[in-house]
């Protein structure tokens, strides 16, 4: 006998609009003229219990597009604030509505959708999105996801049939996205800022009971919270820098406090290794470089901390310490998790004074070769000749073979340790812009279907996705990605 699935739908709840409308805005919907599904994501949709079939109709298509409400949603934008590029600025969803939490087995997750139309925090902005670049966060997104990197993801695209104005007519699209919540640095900002401070405690303690919950019973709740976001953005970043992902505007109103990736603008990933790494068009002098993202993240959390220091402490030299101290503490464990991702990728198991410099002198030879960043990790791990295998590279080679020979484990367990840390793929840059191109200008979604299958077992190493892994063509060299806002 067949076993079916159990088809389930919307199990809505709106927690977040109990807290007071000081923290978002009731939307009244703004309809698109003719909506139609271009992608589905239904690994997603499963996990979240929604039936496919539903997403697929008519009516289905009417709530991911904000047509209509699926049962049970209040439509909310959210308000919040933040440091773009190092100067404050008040913000809020101007092209997004929350339509609700979908009740899950394994959480609550936010469901939004982006692209919905105009909002109060809007700006003078349309309220519109362009289609590639919800396609780029469908793409990357899920991509991150298969790389287990925390991240926001993507259930939907909807083309609205209505042009948007950029700097030319744009198709119309509307992405759904899925995070455990859409809570920033930059909510806390705004609370702080706009608010008053009983403001910051109620946005604190709905974040507590909704992400950290066993820390309502610490003698020092929100100094606890402040530690907990901290580890999760050192744990986070780490992740990124280890893989060579480039967030691209790391403001503080794109760094959510469940320590998720979220807001894929002008993201893409590093080809060859460059510590100086800049692809977003608009960091005009690489605030938010490659390199410079740990210390980034140091300084947004710093910003973060301020907003709580009446929370932490009423003692505000003693708040100031406290807080200085967590957030400082970012650089311990961020720099823990980069040397242990470090060291998994190049197959050690154990711990040795000098990895770390083993692990930088590789660096450096793939920066003065022009290396790859992420085949040289692959070339390692199955023992195939780099581009450049220069004297240097050779030298480092035989302290790296008798490096892992000071260990217990064999040769096997080494190799599966790499295997199961270095992607045989990425979203290339230039694989990425192929599938954009086709879908938006000839309608043709099957380049983009092909590409997200070839990511969606990144660490599989099979034949298929040895294409994938091929470097761009030089034309890409000054590679530049835009907002999409």
């Amino acid at each position: 006998m067949t076993n079916l699935k159990t088809k389930t739908s919307w199990n809505l709840v709106n927690s977040y609009a109990e807290l007071p409308e000081f923290f978002y805005s009731k939307i009244n919907l703004s309809k698109v003229s003719s909506p139609e599904l271009v992608v589905l994501n239904n690994n997603l949709a499963e996990y979240l219990g929604l039936d496919i079939g539903e997403l697929k109709s008519k009516e289905g298509v009417s709530y991911l597009s904000g047509n209509s409400l699926p049962k049970g949603s209040i439509p909310i934008a959210l308000a919040y604030a933040g440091h773009q590029f190092g100067y404050f600025t008040m913000l809020g969803d101007g092209r997004a509505i929350l339509l609700g939490e979908q009740v899950t087995p394994k959480g609550n997750y936010d469901i939004q959708l982006k692209g919905s139309g105009r909002t109060p925090y809007s700006r003078g902005g349309d309220g519109r999105a362009a289609l590639s670049p919800m396609l780029r966060e469908y793409i990357v997104s899920e991509a991150m996801h298969n790389l287990n990197i925390p991240t926001s993801r993507s259930l939907a695209v909807v083309t609205s049939g209505e042009p948007v104005i950029r700097e030319k007519l744009l198709k119309g699209a509307v992405l759904t996205r899925v995070a455990s919540s859409h809570i920033r640095v930059g909510t806390f900002e705004y609370a702080a800022n706009f608010g008053t401070q009983e403001n910051v405690r109620q946005l604190a303690d709905y974040t507590i009971d909704r992400h950290f919950r066993d820390l309502a019973r610490e003698d020092s709740p929100y100094l606890s919270f402040l530690k907990e976001v901290v580890k999760r953005q050192a744990s986070l970043i780490a992740k990124w820098q280890l893989i060579g992902f480039i967030h691209g505007v790391m403001n503080t109103d794109n760094m959510a406090i469940s320590g998720e990736t979220i807001d894929y603008g002008p993201c893409a990933f590093m080809d060859a290794y460059n510590p100086d790494t800049v692809y977003s068009s608009i960091d005009t002098y690489g605030r938010y470089a490659y390199k410079n993202q740990p210390q980034i993240a140091v300084w947004n959390l710093f910003r973060f901390a301020e907003t709580l220091l009446p929370l932490i402490h009423e003692n505000s030299d003693k708040a100031i310490k406290l807080a200085q101290d967590s957030v400082i503490e970012f650089n311990n464990l961020y720099h823990k998790n980069w040397i242990s991702g470090m060291r998994s990728k190049l197959g050690i198991f154990n711990e040795e004074e000098n990895d770390e410099s083993l692990i930088e002198l590789l660096l450096n030879i793939m920066l003065k070769n022009n290396e790859d960043y992420t085949n040289t990790f692959i070339k390692l791990t199955f023992g195939e000749t780099l581009t450049n295998e220069t004297k240097e590279f050779k030298e480092w080679h035989k302290k790296w073979k008798a490096r892992l020979q000071r260990q217990t484990q064999t040769k096997e367990e080494s190799f599966e340790l790499m295997k199961n840390s270095n992607p045989a793929v990425i979203p290339r840059n230039h694989r990425v812009e192929e599938a954009l191109s086709a879908a938006d200008e000839k309608g043709d979604y099957s380049v983009m279907d092909n590409l997200i299958g070839v990511l969606s077992k990144p660490f599989a190493h099979t034949a298929d996705q040895k294409e994938y892994a091929k470097l761009p063509p030089p034309s890409f060299c000054n590679y530049k990605t835009f907002c999409g806002t």
